[in-house]
């Protein structure tokens, strides 16, 4: 049995399906070719348990051995000590990808999430609050565009960062918003390219249809 057990919730609605963020281990372990297992807790009652492993009541969370491991970040970094298909082996190259997992959570994650909540809930976009909000994601786009522009991966050769980036970047270009951002819209295409991705977004979306199955739905 894999000494890595994956947690993510065992039903979730049609909506998040896809884009749920145990899908961004399950990349990581797929590229890695990390043998692991899926487990789950309820996602319409959560309790001590769950919140001992994720104290927001959140998904994902890995357990490695002894270890329990929670927010994606952290997880894929920890996974990156175990392959080097998911950090550069070379001390430049693993703090290189290093900077950009945070730059992905910390920079481009935080100005996507707003715009793209307002995206989904259908907020009017002639607000001033609007404004802000896209003219800020479209400031932190811009930049990153020029970054993507020079190179195929962030750091060298495929890693967590790539994942981390490409998952924040989708969600925007789903709502369209990456039509100004070339080099960003033709990174994404080439990460979701991947036999990883296809696999890991394939076993999420089986995981969720197992369980409407269960439900009756």
């Amino acid at each position: 049995m894999a000494d890595l057990t994956l947690t993510t919730f065992d039903w979730v609605p049609e909506a998040p399906r896809g884009f749920v963020r145990d899908f961004r281990v399950r990349w990581a372990l797929e590229e890695a070719a990390l043998p692991y297992r899926v487990a789950s807790v309820p996602f319409e009652d959560r309790g001590p348990t769950h919140f001992a492993h994720q104290p927001f009541g959140q998904v994902p969370w890995l357990t490695d051995g002894d270890l329990s491991i929670f927010e994606t970040g952290a997880i894929l970094l920890h996974l990156g000590g175990r392959s080097d298909k998911l950090l550069p082996a070379d001390v430049r190259g693993r703090s290189e990808a290093t900077e950009w997992v945070f730059a992905a959570l910390n920079s481009v994650e935080v100005a996507s999430l707003p715009w793209g909540m307002s995206k989904f809930m259908g907020h009017p976009t002639d607000t001033p609050a609007w404004k802000f909000v896209d003219g800020f994601l479209k400031l932190r786009l811009k930049h990153l565009d020029a970054v993507l522009a020079a190179r195929q991966w962030l750091a060298g050769s495929f890693s967590v960062a790539d994942i981390l980036m490409a998952d924040v970047l989708r969600v925007v270009d789903g709502f369209d918003g990456l039509a100004d951002s070339p080099a960003c819209r033709a990174y994404v295409m080439r990460a979701t390219a991947r036999p990883a991705f296809a696999k890991a977004h394939a076993d999420q979306m089986a995981h969720f249809a197992a369980a409407d199955k269960k439900r009756g739905v």
